[in-house]
């Protein structure tokens, strides 16, 4: 089908991370198809939308508030979800981490949803619990996540096809939904972050990301205390006091930094350091499109982006002691100079924007060729 008609449905607009990236590319990629959230504020709309979102009712109270906070919200998400007006179109993307796909309800087009994950913190008892913060929110996310479970459960069998953002998420899928996927890896900015060889790696590790919980940016702290070695960490979250508690005095903190500071840290870095179980992580393709070898832990999407020997290696998973110690083995060893900075570049490219919009392209014309999987 030329041209289809496309809506594109997303979580919310309240911060720019990799969800919104990857919704920003559906948006370049469909230009005339409206975004559709609950709620947006302006720092968190992507710029390279086609056109403003389309926001719900429940973006009344959420001004009300002055756009800050959103959580009290979150229970409201789902109803907004399912009336949402999504039009006269030939098929609806989703883009799911949490309540997403209860816009499928909303329409009778074939539905395709991107899944990022399920809601991890609904699924998986350990990572609710290190999400929560408290006896408190542990109180409330166990409510949300009975919520977050029927809701996905329920809407499963409406979704025409369901895309997996890496493997790790597709076993995910098929472990809590019962539902095959195909995996398209999320778009990474190739273009933006390019190699320099001129410029030499120097005598520092790197920790990029938001400082939240579920990224462990803490065991990479400790790691580089017991490994004796310097650290610089860029990125800001709730988890920077904790972070410099643990810290040695050869770790740096820098907060946000500005595009091109990141491409240059970069390519001086000895390696990215990433520690946590990400569903993919965009950061560690971005460290490799300039060439930048990655020491990861084993687990997540990690296993579909770093290819040991070539990008980076694998540190073994366990308990916190045991994934530091791995990652302070590896730092104290690791040597830049094995790794060739035009191969990791090279495999960096596999995961281009342009590559994302021709997979996602197929996946939908494949699912308007079949016809609706549900009647």
């Amino acid at each position: 089908m030329a041209d289809p008609r496309i809506a594109i449905v997303h979580e919310r607009f309240t911060e720019i991370a990799g969800s919104e990236h990857v919704v920003e590319q559906f948006s370049q990629t469909w230009p005339q198809a409206a975004v559709h959230v609950p709620i947006a504020r302006e720092q968190g709309i992507p710029p390279g939308l086609s056109s403003s979102p389309v926001t719900t009712w429940v973006d009344t109270p959420y001004r009300w508030t002055g756009r800050g906070p959103y959580a009290p919200l979150t229970p409201l998400f789902p109803r907004a979800f399912r009336g949402m007006e999504l039009g006269d179109v030939d098929a609806v993307v989703i883009s799911h981490h949490a309540f997403a796909t209860q816009a499928a309800f909303a329409t009778d087009a074939p539905v395709i949803a991107y899944v990022h994950s399920p809601a991890r913190w609904a699924w998986d008892t350990a990572f609710r619990a290190q999400e929560a913060g408290g006896p408190a929110g542990a109180v409330v996310l166990s409510g949300l996540s009975r919520m977050a479970r029927r809701g996905e459960l329920a809407a499963v069998d409406r979704i025409d096809q369901i895309v997996a953002n890496s493997t790790a998420v597709a076993g995910r899928i098929q472990r809590w939904w019962g539902r095959e996927s195909v995996v398209v890896h999320p778009p990474v900015d190739t273009n933006g972050f390019t190699p320099d060889h001129v410029t030499e790696r120097e005598d520092f590790f790197l920790v990029a990301g938001r400082l939240v919980p579920y990224k462990r940016p803490d065991l990479a702290i400790r790691a580089a205390r017991e490994a004796g070695v310097r650290l610089v960490v860029v990125g800001d979250g709730r988890s920077m006091e904790t972070c410099r508690e643990l810290a040695s005095d050869d770790t740096v903190f820098l907060g946000r930094v500005p595009h091109d500071q990141l491409v240059d840290l970069y390519r001086r870095t000895r390696a990215l350091i990433m520690p946590g179980v990400e569903d993919f992580g965009i950061v560690p393709v971005e460290a490799m499109a300039t060439g930048a070898p990655v020491i990861a832990l084993g687990e997540g999407g990690a296993l579909d982006t770093v290819v040991p020997g070539t990008t980076g290696m694998l540190v073994p998973s366990g308990d916190d002691d045991t994934v530091v110690a791995g990652l302070a083995a590896a730092m104290k060893t690791f040597d830049p100079r094995e790794y060739d900075p035009r191969r990791i570049r090279e495999w960096a490219e596999r995961f281009s924007r342009k590559n994302f919009g021709a997979e996602m392209v197929r996946v939908v014309e494949g699912v308007l060729e079949r016809g609706r999987r549900v009647e």
